[in-house]
């Protein structure tokens, strides 16, 4: 576990770009213990293959190796699994009366790659887990609705990840240019979602990412 804390501390202070300069007491201040167990991790850690340690005179540089941000990269994946595993607790809440029209506009496309006719709206839903929808659809891949121009106006890509609300199939959709921050996520299914599950602003609901 120290190991892993000194690592991330090094992460931050940029020991992932380059060579940086550090001392011992900096890093022992860091994670709360003695210069002497900061030596004796960095060691480690070097005889390991997770950083690489240069010292000059008095001067100490280190960098996290390849193999270390490897480690780092696999725990990250490894926990955003096991925390996030697809699902989305969230509040029901009021959009800003577009998603009507912008349904209707790619009514056509999500026939065509969703395999549903939508209902003319979209379910706007404040993310309370985990911190943002991009979390909650990390490592899933979505199913693209190409962009097109009608009547002049160019509407672009949008995509879609497929999801269930109770037994309800539909799909959160996050358009190329969105106005809604990380915090919303915006779903279509078939079918009007508030009178289906009866759901008014406030309740709160689950919804589940369908790993395709």
């Amino acid at each position: 576990m120290k190991k892993l804390k000194l690592l991330i501390l090094l992460a931050r202070k940029g020991a992932v770009e380059d060579r940086v300069r550090i001392t011992m007491r900096e890093l022992a201040e860091g994670l709360g213990v003695s210069p002497q167990s900061i030596l004796r991790l960095l060691d480690e850690m070097e005889s390991e293959g997770l950083v690489e340690r240069i010292v000059d005179g008095k001067k100490t540089y280190v960098r996290i190796t390849s193999d270390g941000l490897a480690f780092l990269e696999d725990l990250c994946e490894e926990i955003s699994g096991v925390l996030y595993n697809g699902i989305i607790l969230g509040e029901v809440i009021s959009g800003i009366g577009e998603g009507a029209y912008y349904v209707r506009q790619y009514s056509h496309l999500i026939r065509e790659y969703l395999g549903f006719e939508p209902y003319p709206g979209t379910l706007n839903v404040r993310v309370i887990f985990p911190r943002t929808v991009f979390d909650a659809l990390y490592n899933v891949r979505p199913v693209i609705l190409p962009g097109f121009v009608r009547d002049g106006r160019t509407f672009g890509d949008v995509k879609a990840y497929r999801v269930k609300i109770g037994e309800v199939e539909g799909a959160v959709v996050i358009p190329s240019r969105t106005v809604h921050p990380p915090k919303i996520a915006e779903i279509v299914a078939p079918v009007y979602l508030r009178k289906e599950l009866g759901l008014d602003d406030g309740s709160r609901i689950t919804v589940k990412v369908v790993r395709e």
